[in-house]
């Protein structure tokens, strides 16, 4: 058996367990008793230290060297696995088993008591735990800077999207910080102008909801026989590509919410499941990074299903399922009410013109934790200025505030920029699929999302990562990764 080989087999048993605790975190998320959360975190803070110690394996340093001494026999697709390989195991190798440990308690810990202290609006009550995993963050961080020769900040963003670095992101979020303040008040003055939308009101039984739900990703090629769509307090894909796990979170008196959610999260599952079925196990087979993936959840929530062809295609869906025969509910309004900007305080109900700036003020939050230049006590007060300083509100609760995401609590500091590099990157893309299918928006309007989805699943999700994100992106839409198509977007839609 050859080296490269050798290898192949070992990261397939690593992947084998990362299946296992994929399951596992979907069960803590969505169904787990309060009371089995300290055994779920042993459970999950055991197979964490598992995999650490077979990606950290003596003898798999020597086999990756031997590997790349014999890189000239490989395919490209090898040469890549073998490349992503080296990258995974430089991010475990760089990490002792006790801080492994130690923040898969911790971050485990510290999701059951955000799930509380949110719905309570009792900050006080997770700042000890927040503390201590921003702490433990911190040291991560340091050790893989060291590592790698990256920043602290770069070292994790390395983690969520491979090669990406603090400077570049600083250099598209700058050009939409000086693009948006002005251009959403242009769009709300046109709204005004216009005549606001009319709220379709009434009661909407969860069950009518998810059946609504499930039509839409069926339309959209969800495959059933791997994945199933449950119910969470934040709504997430996980799972692995054969068995694809999502959720979405419902509101009696609001349809709206619960189905963007199950078409954002849909996007995820898509990508999951239309990776290359050669290379499941293997990390050259894993999803790019989570800027393509964020994408691909962005294209179909925003650039698609807001689109006006995909709201003809929904309208009387809706109209079966929720409609009263109100003055709300006409093919006009519905596309006020899906195309509505507004100043808001939630991030994952935000529209497309604002969604960036709550991106940014996290993307600048989490800097100055990580350095230390902001203390855990002081986020609720950094977090009501800078937003006020972006959107012009301020939250009157730090539930609507620095606590209405999970990601902190669960350690995921770098993880936030990528959902606005998603929205560019899923510009780019939509903008790319349109231009080569002359009758997108015809096949849209008639529920046909098969010439969308085989055009992505060939230059995107069947990639995987044999390439970088920028490599991808410029196959598929022939530039890297730049702000310009997402602008060009928002004011084609909202001018």
């Amino acid at each position: 058996m050859s080296a490269y080989e050798d290898l192949q087999n070992r990261f397939a048993r690593m992947a084998t367990l990362d299946g296992a605790v994929a399951t596992l975190s979907w069960d803590y998320a969505t169904m787990m008793p309060n009371g089995g959360a300290e055994a779920r975190s042993d459970q999950m803070a055991l197979l964490g230290v598992l995999k650490h110690e077979m990606q950290t394996a003596p003898e798999l340093s020597d086999l990756l060297d031997e590997a790349e001494e014999d890189v000239r026999s490989l395919s490209n697709w090898q040469k890549a696995n073998l490349q992503e390989m080296r990258r995974n195991w430089r991010h475990a190798s760089a990490v002792d088993a006790d801080l492994v440990e130690a923040l898969s308690r911790a971050t485990s810990e510290c999701e059951m008591i955000w799930r509380s202290a949110r719905q309570e609006n009792r900050f006080s009550d997770l700042l000890p735990s927040l503390e201590e995993v921003v702490s433990l963050t911190q040291k991560l961080a340091a050790v893989k800077s060291e590592a790698f020769g990256l920043s602290p900040y770069d070292a994790l963003l390395d983690q969520y999207e491979p090669g990406c670095t603090e400077q570049k992101i600083e250099t598209l979020f700058s050009g939409l910080k000086a693009f948006l303040p002005n251009f959403l008040d242009q769009v709300l003055d046109k709204q005004d102008k216009d005549g606001t939308y009319i709220k379709p009101k009434g009661m909407y039984p969860i069950p009518n909801q998810k059946e609504v739900g499930l039509e839409f990703m069926t339309a959209l090629g969800f495959d059933f026989n791997h994945g199933r769509l449950d119910i969470s307090h934040h709504p997430f894909t996980g799972g692995i590509p054969d068995d694809v796990r999502l959720t979405t979170r419902y509101e009696e008196d609001d349809f709206t919410q619960s189905l963007m959610g199950t078409l954002h999260e849909t996007g995820h599952a898509l990508y999951e499941q239309h990776l290359p079925k050669e290379w499941r196990g293997q990390p050259v087979g894993d999803a790019r990074g989570m800027a393509l993936h964020e994408s691909q959840s962005l294209l179909v929530e925003m650039q698609l299903s807001r689109s006006e062809p995909f709201l003809r295609y929904a309208y009387p869906i809706l109209e079966r399922a929720f409609g009263n025969g109100g003055d709300a509910w006409t093919f006009d309004n519905l596309k006020k009410l899906y195309h509505h900007v507004e100043r808001g305080f939630i991030r994952v109900d935000a529209d497309e013109v604002t969604y960036p700036l709550h991106i940014i003020l996290r993307f600048d939050l989490e800097r100055a934790l990580l350095d230390g230049g902001l203390k855990v006590a002081d986020l609720p007060g950094a977090w009501n200025d800078e937003m006020y300083k972006l959107l012009r509100v301020s939250p009157p609760t730090d539930s609507l505030g620095c606590m209405q995401d999970i990601h902190w609590p669960g350690g995921a500091i770098g993880y936030f920029p990528t959902y606005t590099l998603g929205a560019l990157a899923a510009a780019q893309i939509f903008k790319a699929a349109s231009d080569a299918i002359p009758d997108l928006d015809q096949q849209i309007e008639k529920g046909s999302f098969q010439p969308l989805m085989n055009w992505l699943k060939t230059n995107i999700h069947e990639k995987a990562s044999s390439l970088t994100t920028d490599e991808i992106l410029l196959e598929a839409t022939g530039s890297e990764l730049g702000s310009q198509a997402f602008i060009d977007h928002l004011i084609s839609r909202y001018l």
